[in-house]
């Protein structure tokens, strides 16, 4: 069973500035979400996005992480939809 707050431990080393919120919905160990703010995402498109945090999560996605719900923003993104 992997804990969300290994997952966010993990986004925010290897993501130069990220912020990350990781929740296990399903409290299975197995199924996250998870929002990440960082802003090395500016000037990349969603796909490459996601890519950054599944390549910062290596082998972990479809192992220990068996699904991982994922929503990224810069952090002008962040802070137009209103969190922070």
């Amino acid at each position: 069973m992997f804990q969300a707050s290994e997952i966010k431990r993990i986004i925010e080393t290897e993501i130069p500035g990220a912020t990350a919120v990781v929740l296990d919905e399903a409290n299975d160990g197995e199924h996250f979400v998870a929002e990440v703010v960082s802003p090395t995402f500016a000037g990349k498109g969603l796909v490459q996005q996601h890519q950054q945090v599944y390549k910062a999560l290596g082998s972990l996605v479809g192992n220990a992480i068996h699904a991982l719900a994922l929503k990224t923003y810069t952090p002008e993104q962040w802070a137009k939809a209103g969190r922070s």
